[in-house]
Order: C-alpha cells, then structure tokens, then sequence
C-alpha cells in the first residue's frame, strides 16, 4: 500500500454513506450532465455525482444535499460522464516506457485502469523484475494491476530466457497486493498436453481466487482449442476471425478484441456483436502492446473505443467493453468500471460519445487531466544500476558473425524465410531460392528477401543465429537492430549488409539497449532503452519523437509497413505460428520444433 492508494469501500462507507443521505458534504459535486450508466446501458440526463474519499457517494437525479461549503462543485455543462476507460490486457514495456511515464502518457486519453503482464522484463529479470513493475505500478494516481506472468520462457525448449518463472514465483505473487491474476497462458501447447508446470500455475491462480489470462494461437477450434479452455484460461485476446470470437464466448471465455500499434482485430470480430447478436457482456475491448508514438499521437483506449464504434458497434455497447466488461472480468464489479456508488470515482467528460474526445479526466475523484495535459505527478521507483546493465554480447560482433552458411559445395539452396503479415501477429512461413557466393547464403533484394539474425544477450555466449526474412522491402546497404525481442528478448537484426548488422548490434551494447537503425555505415537513428533493455524513464514525448526517428528511418531504407518496428519487434515470438528465429535456432510454430533452415538444395 502506498499513499496514492484510496481508502477501501468498508473503510470508506461510513463517509460515504452519510455523504448519500445528506448528514455529510461531499469533497466534489458533478452537475448538469448525463451519466452513461454501464449496468443498465442508459443515458441519465440531468443525473448528479457526488464524490468523497476518492469514491462514488451519490450517483442521482439531485445532489443538492450533498454540497456543503467546503464542496468543489463542476458544472459539466451538458457534457457526458463516462466512466474511466479501462484496458483488459497489455504490456506496459511495448511502449518503451516505465510503468509512471506509461501512466503519463495515457490518462490524458482517459485511461484510469490497466490490466497489465509484465512477462517482456520477466523474461530478462525473472520475479525480480515483476516485482518492480508491480511497486512501480502501484505507486500511480490511476489504477495498475499486474498480472504475474506465467510463461519465461513461452516456449521451453524453444529459445533460452534471462531467467525462468516457475509455479512457485506464480504462487509467491499471488499475495503481493497488486497482483490480480495470471499473465496470458501462451505456452497453449502444454497447456492442451497436460504440462505439469503450466498446470501447477494456474492452479497457484485459481487457489488464490483469481483470474487466469489466456492466450490461443491457433486457427484450430477443434479438441485441442477446448482442451485449452478446459485448462483454466478465462480470456483471450489472440483471435483475428468472427469465428474466433464467437468459440471463445460460447466456450465461458471472454473474448478480448485488440487494436494496438500493430494489431488490428477488432473489425473482424466486433461483427460476433453487432451482426450475430451476441450478448456483448462477453467481450472485452484492448491494446495489448501500442508503441510510445501512438500513445502519444494516436491515443490509447479511447482510440480503441471509437474503432469499435466506426467498425458498427453501439457507442453504449463499445464503452461497456472497455469500462464494465473488464472490471466484471476480474472480478473488481464492486470496486470500479462504472459511475455507481461505492465504486472509486474514475471518470471521464467528453461532449461527443462517438468521437470521444477526452476534455477532462478524474481518477479517485481527482482532476488529472484537462484537453490532454496531465495534471498529476506519475513518481518513479528509483529503478537497480543492474537493471539498466542488461546487454551482454559476451564480445564485439563483426560481419561475418552474419553469415547464413550454405551446405559444402552448394551454388543455389531453397531456404526458409520468415514472411511478415503487415498488421497482425501471425508470420508466413515461406521459400526463396538464393545464391550463395564465397560459401554464404545471400540475400536477394529482388525477392524482397533480406537477412535476420537473433543475438543472443543475456549471458555474453556470443550466439549469433541466421536467417532470412520477407516483407519489410529493405534497399540498399542497412541494418536495423533492437532488444525489444518478444519474447526471450535478445536481440534481433534485420538487415541487408552484414556489416551494418554487426554495427547496429555493438551499438546496441554500447548504451545499453534501444533501437538503432543503420544505413550505409553510419547510425540514422536511435532510441536506447536502458531499463532491461526495454524501456526508457523519459517522458513519453522524448521517446516517442526518437522512435518516430526510428520508423523513418526504416522507410527511408525502403519500408513501407505499417508501424514496422512493432513487426520486427516479433520475429522472435514463437509462440505465434507459422516460422520464427530464436536464439536455438529457425522455429516452426505450426509444429512447435526447431527446424532447418535450408528447404532442399537446388
């Protein structure tokens, strides 16, 4: 507990109700509104709220007997009060930004609650770097819950983490007081198997009474989808098809619609509501991962709502999953999602329901944010020397540590290339036939097919593996390295010129961690992310300007993706099908098996 956490509803009670029956004055009176009502999907017009000890006292036609004189009564002159937007699911770490400049950069957006799993510093710091995020996120002006992450490795067997989360750092966290459930379940296939492990963390969540986080990557519906669910997982965010979402809601899950930097899969599944008439209770509306430059020119929840509503759904309807839907889920009905006594008073007032523009924010029944300036102080933990000491290439890289060597003998092969899918998580597993010269496999700028590499950073063994990738329309000697590597988070490079590559990787050890973008032997851009190698401490703005860098500088090296970072970000994902890179080797995702990378020889 900390100073910016609030009284509790039994604490705060006597207060509260006698702010309700007019024997106390509230600290704030909002009049002459119209309360959006999330449980009963109505309009209140004319309806008051009444607020003391950072809650909800009175939520009625007339709030007049709760004004004293000391009370700070708002005129909201015809606005609409909304409850404060609530995300389901993300990671604070994919903004590049610690939990308080996350924070920062949001509530200006009218987001007061996050749900969020922090298992990208996990798998760098293990429990440890958890437990930061976790103190961090619960020293903030609006609410951050944590979920424990469940998977460090996603993948065991498959690539090799800074450190490893077992059930008995899943049974420890379940106690911290910020803890509100298991991080998405992406280890799907043990789950379906019967894994010991992955069993023995959802159990640790569900003895504790709390909810388990899912995370089903696959088009199959069959058996193994609903031995999945049968395994505990409540929620899942990794569907792309109405169908996806319809399995999910009929199987008890929550369907959870995302739209993020990269990833937009609301359109496709929104339709499960407004054309297949599905009760929306089941159904849940995040970010998942939004890179720092949409936070800050874009939005963040608010972008999602208005997506939905420009996509068909109900303004009422696309609120509730974004307020309501998501407390309920959680299990925290009682204690926010909604304006209703009781309920801590997050809120928004906006004057168009459907273009939402957020005019002012209250979190805990304070102002924190007006027509998009924060108001509020976000405090900093005072983050570990070691924490900002994460890079370890155990030596300096040079450009023949980027060569993909060909079979003895070899003038031509067929290799396998990773096919990037512009605007969602899923890869294509492709096949390109190259050249080889001097014994190296060579890119082919003709094919759109360039290099890849996973260097591995975590204990200095000096690994470097190769491969090829397609899809990002790379030209002319360039290379583009990062330590935002999901989800072991080594370091991936995609490039064109070995020794750019082999540049941009020593550069990245040089500060720590970042992004850097190389183009004919020299740096264009950088954005360092000394915190793990993840996340940077500065505000929001400095971030973001220097990651806009970095994505014009990728077009300028011929990309014209959208958003492309958060796509190179994911080469190493493997718990997405279809072909991946991780520091063990190529990764076929249909099959969960490291596989060669040479198709056949031609």
């Amino acid at each position: 507990m900390t100073d910016r956490m609030i009284k509790s509803w039994p604490e705060a009670a006597p207060r509260l109700v006698a702010v309700a029956a007019g024997r106390a004055p509230a600290d704030t009176v909002i009049t002459g509104g119209r309360v959006v009502n999330v449980h009963s999907r109505e309009l209140l017009d004319g309806w008051q709220v009444a607020i003391a000890e950072g809650r909800f006292a009175y939520v009625g036609p007339d709030a007049g007997h709760c004004i004293g004189p000391q009370t700070q009564v708002i005129d909201a002159g015809g606005r609409f009060l909304v409850p404060g937007l609530c995300d389901g699911h993300m990671h604070i770490e994919s903004g590049m930004l610690t939990p308080a400049e996350f924070a920062r950069a949001v509530i200006p957006h009218g987001t007061t609650t996050m749900f969020v799993d922090p298992h990208e510093i996990a798998n760098v710091l293990g429990l440890r770097g958890v437990r930061l995020m976790h103190d961090e996120a619960l020293m903030q002006p609006v609410n951050i819950f944590t979920q424990m992450p469940s998977c460090a490795p996603s993948a065991p067997g498959l690539e090799t983490t800074g450190h490893e989360i077992t059930p008995e750092d899943v049974a420890e966290a379940m106690a911290w007081p910020g803890i509100v459930g298991l991080g998405e379940m992406m280890n799907f296939p043990g789950v379906i198997a019967g894994d010991a492990k992955m069993l023995a963390e959802i159990a640790a969540t569900q003895r504790a009474g709390k909810t388990v986080g899912g995370h089903y990557a696959s088009p199959d519906l069959g058996p193994a989808f609903h031995a999945y669910v049968a395994g505990g997982p409540a929620d899942d965010h990794e569907g792309t098809r109405e169908e996806d979402a319809i399995a999910r809601v009929r199987q008890g899950m929550r369907a959870m619609l995302r739209l993020g930097s990269a990833w937009y899969d609301v359109k496709a599944q929104i339709t499960a509501v407004t054309e297949k008439g599905l009760d929306p209770r089941g159904f849940i509306l995040c970010t998942d991962d939004c890179h720092s430059g949409t936070l800050v020119h874009d939005g963040h929840m608010n972008r999602v709502v208005r997506h939905a509503i420009d996509c068909g759904c109900d303004p009422l309807v696309a609120l509730q999953m974004a307020t309501i839907n998501t407390a309920t889920h959680f299990g925290l009905e009682r204690e926010l999602g909604s304006i209703a006594p009781g309920r801590r008073a997050d809120l928004i007032l906006t004057s168009d329901l459907r273009a939402l523009p957020i005019e002012e924010v209250f979190a805990r029944g304070r102002l924190v944010a007006r027509q998009g300036e924060c108001l509020v102080d976000c405090p900093h933990l005072d983050w570990p020397a070691d924490t900002r000491a994460t890079v370890h290439l155990g030596r300096r890289l040079a450009a023949e540590d980027f060569r993909a060597e060909a079979p003895a003998g070899a003038n031509r092969v067929k290799v396998k290339v990773i096919g990037v899918v512009e605007n969602q998580a899923p890869t294509r597993a492709l096949t390109a036939e190259l050249k080889v010269r001097d014994g190296a496999v060579e890119r082919d700028e003709a094919q759109d097919v360039c290099h890849i590499a996973l260097v591995e950073r975590h204990r200095g063994t000096g690994k470097v593996v190769n491969g090829f990738v397609s899809g990002f329309g790379y030209r002319g000697p360039m290379a583009v390295a990062s330590t935002v590597a999901h989800d072991s988070h080594h370091m991936i490079v995609v490039g064109t010129s070995r020794a750019d590559m082999a540049a941009a990787a020593n550069r990245l050890a040089e500060v720590g961690g970042g992004v850097t973008v190389w183009r004919e032997g020299r740096e264009i851009a950088l954005v360092e992310l000394p915190i793990a190698g993840l996340m940077s401490d500065a505000p929001a703005r400095e971030v973001a300007a220097k990651a806009q860098s970095v994505v014009e500088a990728m077009a300028a090296c011929g990309c014209t993706l959208n958003n492309a970072y958060m796509q190179h970000s994911l080469l190493a994902l493997v718990v997405i099908p279809e072909l991946r890179i991780s520091d063990l080797g190529l990764v076929d995702v249909t099959r969960f098996e490291i596989t060669d990378l040479f198709a056949e020889k031609t």
